[in-house]
């Protein structure tokens, strides 16, 4: 079962003085002579960070995915229309006004604020327990780095600055400084941190996780250390040795492997599976769990009535071989209520096919849209809460990471391919699999193919977005999509933070 560590919530008296007060008065009447002389008190000083992470899978999750073309919601009737905003982001015409941009920001300055607000106890007991600092800073880490990806040049409070003066707030740091930031905070981490805890530890983030996130940051070097421009980012420096050996420290660290199965990693006990490096952990129970199936699965599919909206778009489902297994996590077809296996019916009492094409993305029918289902439903929800976790890293991404970095560096190759063989033997039956060949491959179809690799193992894990900007492919057409403006690359600071802080600089194009 899932650690409690994230679902808990200490009533320490955190108190978020605004949206970008990154200080909050911490901890009422706690001191630090009074706490964190247990176990039990460190985590429950922790557990507000982590149960942070939750928050992730909503603004944060849903905007990485439907400004791709993984995702689209369409406005079913007068269901997901919301004033425009879900066909907004999938068409990139999104504004700094937009609700789902200050969500974000402020779910990740919510995080750093705890973090700071607990390092700065420690800093005043004189604390000198490493380990509980690499904790808490690589999560603070985690959420500028999510900042970092989405806004770029956002402010900071690191180090020993945790308080923030409320008459001189914070202004914009340039993404290339927020990146040597986290990087320089995820290091420490890495030297600091566990290489696994034991099983009651489970979600508590180690040195794999350090590493991993370092994988991803290097991979992504060149536009996470870029310049933002009305024209779009003006490209950083590559890093792709560093990637190369920051994957090489979670794939020869002994303490993951592939799941036997796929879909082990995607299940309602994905605890259980080697695969995982960082992950939110959820429960089964109201408010603590994932609500991903409601999302995407029609309303008499199954109880309490699913939400009938996100869908992906057809380019995206023909990327999948008929016979890659990894396709099972659509549904598409005739389809049936999964609590019965009985047929399943529209409200209008018609068999329920889901179709991969749309008549009109502002009114379509109840069962237009190929519906993702990578998270199946766990059958102790309570509700529509779920007890699958959300890995933001799983080891095949990183053994995609050292492939896309090694192609990059020298072309295909032998070790490249075997990379990649790795995951696809698993994704097909034994008799319909066929290695690939570094002969079969230029530089540059070997890119294509990996990139593509990426949506059939890693689709609707939020990696897409990223992929399509490092590739140059986020401004250009796809189904339903209407804006191909450069600097859509990277989101306006919301609209309200700007409002509150004075200092902040709205980003180029905005």
């Amino acid at each position: 079962m899932t650690v409690v560590l994230t679902a808990l919530i200490i009533p320490l008296g955190f108190i978020l003085q605004s949206c970008t007060d990154l200080a909050e008065d911490t901890f009422g009447v706690v001191t630090p002579e009074q706490f964190y002389n247990t176990d039990a008190e460190i985590l429950a000083g922790l557990a507000p960070i982590y149960s942070q992470l939750r928050s992730m899978m909503d603004d944060w999750h849903n905007l990485s995915q439907i400004t791709s073309d993984e995702t689209v919601v369409p406005t079913r009737g007068s269901d997901w229309f919301d004033g425009g905003r879900w066909l907004a982001i999938h068409r990139h015409t999104w504004d700094a006004g937009l609700t789902d941009l200050n969500g974000a920001w402020n779910a990740s300055f919510t995080g750093i604020a705890r973090a700071n607000g607990l390092l700065q106890i420690l800093e005043e007991s004189g604390s000198t327990d490493d380990q509980l600092k690499a904790e808490i800073r690589f999560l603070r880490a985690w959420y500028y780095y999510t900042l970092m990806d989405f806004f770029g040049n956002i402010p900071i409070v690191g180090d020993d600055e945790f308080i923030v003066d409320q008459d001189n707030p914070p202004a914009n740091e340039a993404r290339a400084t927020v990146f040597d930031f986290v990087e320089s905070e995820v290091e420490f981490a890495r030297d600091n941190l566990p290489a696994s805890w034991p099983s009651s530890g489970y979600g508590r983030v180690t040195k794999g996780a350090a590493s991993a996130l370092l994988a991803n940051m290097y991979l992504n070097a060149e536009i996470f250390r870029g310049t933002l421009t009305a024209g779009g980012i003006t490209k950083g420096s590559t890093m792709w040795q560093e990637a190369i050996t920051a994957a090489d420290a979670v794939i020869n660290s002994g303490q993951y492997s592939l799941s036997s199965s796929y879909f082990d990693n995607f299940s309602p006990t994905n605890e259980n599976s080697p695969e995982l490096i960082f992950v939110v952990a959820t429960l089964p129970v109201g408010g603590l769990g994932m609500n991903f199936q409601m999302r995407s699965l029609h309303y008499n599919q199954w109880t309490p009535s699913p939400w009938n909206g996100f869908s992906t778009i057809a380019s995206v489902y023909a990327k999948w071989d008929a016979n890659d297994l990894r396709r099972q996590i659509f549904l598409a077809g005739p389809q049936v209520n999964l609590e019965t296996g009985e047929p399943a019916f529209d409200r209008s009492d018609n068999p329920l096919v889901f179709v991969e094409t749309f008549g009109n993305i502002e009114d379509a029918t109840e069962g237009e849209g190929i519906r993702p289902l990578k998270f199946p439903p766990d059958p102790a929800r309570a509700g529509g809460d779920n007890g699958n976790d959300y890995p933001f890293f799983r080891l095949a991404e990183i053994l995609l990471i050292k492939a896309e970095a090694m192609n990059e560096l020298g072309g295909p190759s032998g070790t490249v391919v075997d990379l990649l063989n790795q995951l696809r033997e698993r994704a097909f039956e034994f008799a319909d699999f066929v290695p690939l060949s570094a002969g079969d491959f230029t530089q540059s179809s070997l890119r294509d193919f990996i990139f593509d690799e990426r949506v059939r193992e890693l689709a609707f894990e939020a990696k897409r977005r990223q992929d399509l900007i490092r590739a140059g492919k986020f401004t250009e057409p796809w189904e339903f999509k209407t804006n191909f403006e450069p600097y859509r690359v990277f989101f306006p600071i919301p609209q309200v933070q700007l409002d509150s802080n004075p200092n902040l600089i709205q980003n180029p194009g905005y």
